[in-house]
C-alpha cells in the first residue's frame, strides 16, 4: 500500500520545517510527500529548495494559484498518487508511528474510507489535556461535537474528521473533492466536515482512533479568520459553510430540525435566539448580538445557495 502525505502550506516556513522533520522521523517511511504552496508565496518556495529541509523525503511541490485551503487541498489530491492520502497541516508534527498506524488500519479494513486521530494541541508552551469520548458526531439537532483534540478510548465510527489529522482511501474519494463553494480566503472553516460527510454518505466508514496522533501547534492565520479574534466576515463565512454542509448532507427532516435548533438555541460559536436573550443580561451584549447577526446572515445565504442548486424556491418558512 502506497501512502501519500499531503501538506498544504502558506507563509509558515518554520512550522513547515518542523512538520517535514516529523515526517522524516516516521517508523514507516512516507512513500510520497506532496507539499502544496501558493504560487506567490516566495519564502515558502525558497524554503522547499533547501537540501536541509527536503533531504530524505520523496517530496513533490505542487503550486496552487487560488487563495484558500480548499484550492490547495484539491490541487494536492490531483497530484497525489498514493492508495491512501494522509492529510495534515503545516503547523502539525505527526508522531513517529503515525504513517505506520494509518497503513495498518487501511490494510485491515477494506470498508474503511477515512481515518482520523487526536491532535495534541500545544498553546503557549503547554499541552491541552483532558479526555472526551464523544468525538466527531452530529446530533439530531444538527449540533456538531468536535473534541478531536481531546478524544480518548478505543477506535470508533464518527461523522466528521478534523483536517489536521485525516486520511482517506483513494477509492473512497476518487470522485470527491473539497467543496469550492465554501467561503473564506484562508482557513475556509468546515471544509473537512463537508469532505468527510461526502465520504460517509457514499457508504464508507469514518473511524477516529486517538492513537493515530499528531502534535498541533496552532499557528497564525493570514486571513480574516484569526484564531484569537475572527472578524464578523469570518463568523458569517463559517456559518455559511456549516449550514451549507448540513443542508447538502442531512436528510430533509434532519436538516429542518437543525435549521430551527440553530435559529432558536444554537451554540456559543453559532448563537441562536436564546443566546441573544441571555446576552441582554451580560455586559458584552453588543458583541454577542453582532455575532448572532453575522451567523444568521451566513445561515440564510447558505439556505439560498442550496435552494438555487436544487432549483427549489426559498421562503421565510423554508427549512
Amino acid at each position: 500500500m502506497k501512502i501519500t502525505v499531503l501538506v498544504p502550506t502558506y507563509r509558515r516556513e518554520k512550522d513547515l520545517v518542523r512538520c517535514l522533520q516529523a515526517l522524516r522521523m516516521q517508523e514507516r517511511e512516507c512513500d510520497e510527500v506532496v507539499v502544496v504552496a501558493r504560487s506567490d508565496d516566495e519564502a515558502t518556495l525558497a524554503c522547499l529548495t533547501m537540501p536541509a529541509v527536503v533531504e530524505g523525503l520523496p517530496i513533490k511541490v505542487a503550486l496552487s494559484r487560488v487563495p484558500g485551503v480548499v484550492g490547495a487541498l484539491n490541487c494536492g489530491l490531483d497530484v497525489a498518487t498514493g492508495d491512501v492520502i494522509a492529510i495534515t497541516d503545516d503547523d502539525a508534527a505527526p508522531r513517529p508511528d503515525w504513517v505506520r498506524r494509518i497503513a495498518t488500519a487501511f490494510n485491515a479494513d477494506p470498508r474503511l474510507g477515512g481515518l482520523g486521530g487526536r491532535d495534541w494541541v500545544h498553546l503557549k508552551g503547554r499541552v491541552l489535556l483532558g479526555e472526551r469520548h464523544i468525538v466527531g458526531k452530529i446530533a439530531l439537532s444538527g449540533k456538531l461535537t468536535g473534541n478531536h483534540h481531546l478524544g480518548a478510548g478505543e477506535p470508533r465510527e464518527v461523522d466528521v474528521l478534523k483536517g489536521v489529522n485525516m486520511s482517506y482511501r483513494r477509492d473512497a474519494i476518487r470522485n470527491i473533492r473539497f467543496d469550492t463553494r465554501l467561503r473564506g480566503s484562508g482557513a475556509q472553516v468546515h471544509n473537512d466536515m463537508a469532505f468527510g460527510m461526502s465520504v460517509k454518505n457514499a457508504g464508507w466508514k469514518l473511524i477516529y482512533d486517538p492513537q493515530v496522533a499528531v502534535d498541533h501547534f496552532p499557528a497564525e492565520r493570514f486571513d480574516e479568520d484569526r484564531r484569537d479574534a475572527p472578524s464578523m466576515v469570518a463568523v458569517c463565512n463559517a456559518a455559511f459553510n456549516l449550514h451549507l454542509t448540513l443542508r447538502d448532507h442531512l436528510s430533509p427532516l434532519h436538516r429542518g430540525v437543525a435549521w430551527w435548533w440553530y435559529a432558536l438555541i444554537g451554540t456559543r460559536v453559532n448563537p441562536g435566539a436564546v443566546h441573544v436573550l441571555l446576552s441582554l443580561l451580560s455586559g458584552d451584549r453588543q458583541v454577542k448580538i453582532a455575532r448572532w447577526r453575522a451567523v444568521r446572515i451566513g445561515a440564510r445565504e447558505a439556505r439560498r445557495e442550496q435552494s438555487r442548486r436544487n432549483g427549489a424556491p426559498t421562503t421565510s418558512l423554508h427549512a
